[in-house]
Formats: C-alpha cells, structure tokens, sequence
C-alpha cells in the first residue's frame, strides 16, 4: 500500500472514531460508593454525580456497595465491564491501605485491577473529646494520658480506620498509651462519645462538626500538619506540626474516581476530562470546604496513578507501624 493509499484510509477511519469517541457515554453512569449511605463519601459522590449529569449527557447513579471495609464494593466495580459506565469513589484506606491491612483476604489489588481517573478531594481527621471533659487543649490531654496509662480511650469507626490508624501515630509521636475502642463504623463510635464511655475521637468533620458546632463536642486538633482554617469554626484549632513539631505527622485522607483495569484510554480521558471539569468549579469548592474537605484534581490520569503508588508506600508504613490488621 502506498502513501496516499494510508492517508485516505486514516482519514476515512478518521470518523468512525470520532463517532465512537461520542458515543461514550452511552447509557447510565453508575458510581460505586464501596461504604454505607450517609457518610462523607457519600456524600460527596452525590455531590459529584450531579454535576457530572449534564456534563456526560447521561444519568449518573450513585449506587452503596458496603462491606470489608470497602473491598467488597472495589472488587465488584474492578470486575465490572471495561466500558467506562462503572466507576467507583474510593479512599486513600481502600486504595492504598487495605492491601495491608487485609493481607490474605483481600480480593483485589487496587494498583493492578483499578485503572486511576483523578483524585476530586482530600481532608483530615479531627480530634475532639467530650465537652464535659476537663481538658480544654491538646497538651492537657497528653498530659493526662502520660500520668495515667491507659485510661484513655478512644473510640474509633473501626480497626484499620483513617480514626484508628491517626491515634496509633499521634501516641507513638507524644509518648503515651491511649486505649483504642473500635466500632462497627462511627456512628456508634459517635453516640458513645457523647454518652461518655469513650473519651475522645479521632474522625472525619462532616460526622463530627454538627456536635461541636452546638457544644457537645471539643474540638482540639486536626490530624494534618497544618491547620484547616477554612472550615468556620476551626480557625483556632491547632495542627500536628504545632503539637508535635518534629513527627512528621500529616494526616490526610483522599477520596478518588476508578474505574476496571482495562477501560479504554479514549474513555478513561473523557471521564477525567469531565471529573476535574467539575471538581475545579467554585460551586464544588463552596459545597466541600464547610464538610471539612478541599477539592482535588489530577492533571492527568497518569498523575493520580503515580501519586497513588506513592500513597501505597506510605500507608504500609502506616499501617506496618500502628500493628492493626483484618484478616
């Protein structure tokens, strides 16, 4: 075949490609939240999906898969056909930890059976206590904690939970032992707190601000390095390079859009290009900030892929150092 022979057929192909490149999406969207309804990522998937719907011309259902702290859900969408019509918003513990945390039960290794889109936000954890508990700051505290061992404790959403495996770092950093409590998810972990059984909590805002917004709770840290002053009411609440300048500690938690290993490249581009679309919006911003959360988005697919093998890397450490596993 000669040269003017391949350029009409590329332009002829052209076309055809064009068609199928916008055919896509072709029918419902489905979103796989791998969690229960009503949490933070919830939530922010049925922020997200609305404002994906006119942007993909299709309906975008939000769809809860719980189970094995996520990985019931991530493997059903990693086994779902590889048309770009499944997707599922994860966590940095279901992307990046739970291959640790479950090393002989997991179904799934997210690095090889996901195929990374863009991450859509980041937040951090937030330490309060029980208002009627005397200490007003951070130090006092650990300073309790230090002259009675043990005594404190701690509820947590579960073993292996951003809650769980924050306070196993925070006591190492600080010196002290605090008692960790699990539960079957925050809300009872929650409801305890403001009964008094527990102490204190490490958890995501949305499920604690509404309590320390009306005094229930006391607000006395955040989990990430540096303050998070953009949610009203957390101005004043320190962060872990104040408290503990010299451990290194930043916890953040992400959450991010996959999709199956697999999913063409021309599909995985127009889901990316259409998620940052709508993440990058000053609505999405304005609806994120006051839940605690900040939006996120990868430049490229690529990025997000490359920053998750590095959020791997860190979590194993994590949770290497903190001694929890699931299995």
């Amino acid at each position: 075949m000669n040269r003017r022979d391949l350029l009409a057929g590329a332009a002829l192909a052209l076309p055809a490609f064009a068609a199928r490149a916008q055919s896509f999406p072709s029918r419902p969207v489905r979103i796989v939240v791998p969690l229960a309804p009503g949490g933070a990522v919830d939530i922010t998937a049925r922020l997200l999906a609305e404002r994906l719907q006119p942007v993909l011309g299709q309906p975008v259902i939000v769809e809860n898969r719980g189970g094995a702290g996520g990985n019931l859900g991530a493997d059903a969408v990693a086994k779902a056909e590889k048309d770009g019509h499944t997707l599922m918003l994860g966590t940095a513990t279901i992307l990046a930890a739970n291959k640790f945390l479950y090393r002989r039960s997991m179904p799934l290794d997210p690095i090889r059976d996901l195929a990374p889109v863009t991450r859509v936000s980041t937040g951090t954890v937030l330490l309060v206590v029980n208002s009627g508990r005397p200490w007003r700051s951070f130090a006092e505290l650990i300073e309790h904690a230090r002259r009675n061992p043990g005594a404190v404790t701690m509820g947590s959403s579960g073993t292996g939970t951003v809650s769980h495996l924050t306070i196993s770092a925070v006591s190492r950093a600080a010196g002290v032992d605090i008692t960790h409590v699990p539960y079957r998810g925050g809300g009872p972990a929650i409801s305890d707190l403001l009964a008094g059984t527990v102490n204190m909590m490490f958890d995501v805002m949305p499920a604690l601000m509404p309590h320390v917004r009306e005094g229930r709770f006391r607000a006395l840290a955040v989990g990430s390095a540096e303050r998070v002053d953009f949610v009203p009411g957390l101005e004043a609440v320190p962060g872990m390079r104040e408290l503990l300048p010299n451990a290194g500690l930043d916890s953040q938690s992400w959450y991010a859009v996959t999709a199956p290993a697999g999913t063409p490249a021309d599909r995985i581009a127009t889901l990316h290009r259409a998620i940052t679309g709508v993440v990058r919006t000053d609505d999405f911003r304005q609806r994120l900030e006051p839940l605690g959360f900040r939006p996120v988005a990868d430049d490229t697919p690529e990025a997000f892929g490359a920053y998750m093998r590095a959020e791997e890397r860190r979590w194993q450490r994590i949770v290497e150092e903190s001694g929890a596993t699931l299995d």
